[in-house]
């Protein structure tokens, strides 16, 4: 039996590989190469679509929610009362003489929300407690994509089904993941170099701060770039038989010619996130603030960190479901096109 030869499989790749995809690198490419149609409803209607789609079952998702919830109690943590509470008696003392108005107060809530989100209110994890955010959020992820994916095919299912079926897939999801880990490392480097730039006084002005910030952009965008066909890589990981760079290859094709548009999609999807939680925290941390100071006998209870948590658990739920939704577009618009 005659053997394959390796150079004739990998010349075989390369040219599949080139025929899917029309870029060249240092060569123009044609609109007429790369265009692809790509109609999904506007930006307000389909988010509505996933909110709707959530809400006709909104008891097993709230379900998979406090999942997430008591699962993330217990194996890992929730934010510290106490490290919420020095800080806002520091806001507190240090701007109770300058910002004394409701904007003042508003001014604080925003620090605080900034804080909270950014994960200065949460202790050091230690890697046992790593691992087991990851494996709780990735067993979340898969347990939405598998709830949506039978409940779109008309079947009726609980959240006990999708716990324990949904799971199968998680070794392939986990690569998938490092991939997206391993693609935000650009993003990551401008993070540092920013704040290395902002504490040697490098964005002052002048030609430093200009090259910076081109290089900073650049790295966003290559992290941009790669990140939005991953993100239906790890949806397309879940299918039966998929082995995880199968999924990356078969979510880039899906991707090119229309990724800004993708891209676009998922921003969207950050932005209202981001103004959600803050539409949500915002206001609550200033009734939290008027009733403990009113009633210190409460000062105690952890009110801010349970709703970071709940919103957290929520959050996870939502975005697993806007993407997954977002994939089922375009998939569909796809083969409406053949």
């Amino acid at each position: 039996m005659a053997t394959k030869n390796p150079f004739v499989t990998i010349k075989k790749r390369v040219s599949s590989y080139l025929k899917r995809r029309p870029h060249r690198s240092f060569r123009r490419t044609l609109r007429r190469d790369y265009a692809r149609p790509l109609n999904l409803p506007g930006y307000w209607a389909f988010t509505a679509y996933v909110r709707k789609t959530l809400w006709d079952n909104r008891k097993t998702f709230i379900l998979l929610a406090v999942v997430y919830a008591v699962l993330t109690v217990f194996m890992v943590g929730i934010a510290s009362q106490d490290t919420y509470t020095t800080l806002a008696n520091t806001l507190n003392a240090a701007g109770g003489n300058v910002l004394n108005n409701g904007l003042g107060e508003v001014g604080k809530a925003s620090l605080l929300f900034i804080t909270a989100i950014t994960g200065g209110l949460s202790q050091s994890l230690t890697d046992a407690q790593k691992i087991y955010a990851g494996l709780i959020t990735l067993l979340t992820w898969l347990t939405s994509v598998w709830l949506l994916r039978n409940i779109l095919a008309g079947h009726k299912v609980k959240l006990r089904d999708g716990l324990y079926s949904a799971g199968s897939p998680i070794l392939s999801t986990f690569i998938v993941a490092l991939l997206l880990l391993v693609q935000l490392l650009p993003f990551a480097l401008a993070l540092i170099g920013f704040s290395a730039a902002s504490a040697s006084g490098l964005l002052a002005g002048g030609v430093e701060a200009m090259l910076f910030w081109i290089a900073a952009g650049l790295l966003t965008v290559l992290s941009l770039y790669w990140i939005t066909s991953t993100a239906f890589a790890l949806v397309i990981v879940t299918l039966p038989g998929m082995y995880p760079f199968q999924a990356i290859k078969t979510a880039g094709d899906l991707v090119i010619g229309r990724r800004l548009r993708i891209l676009l999609r998922l921003l969207w999807m950050v932005i209202g996130v981001v103004v959600s939680w803050a539409l949500v925290m915002i206001p609550i941390i200033l009734l939290d603030s008027w009733i403990k100071g009113i009633w210190s006998a409460i000062s105690w209870v952890p009110t801010i960190p349970l709703i970071l948590l709940a919103l957290g658990a929520l959050t996870i739920v939502w975005v697993s479901s806007y993407i997954y939704l977002l994939y089922r577009k375009v998939v569909a618009d796809d083969s409406a096109s053949v």
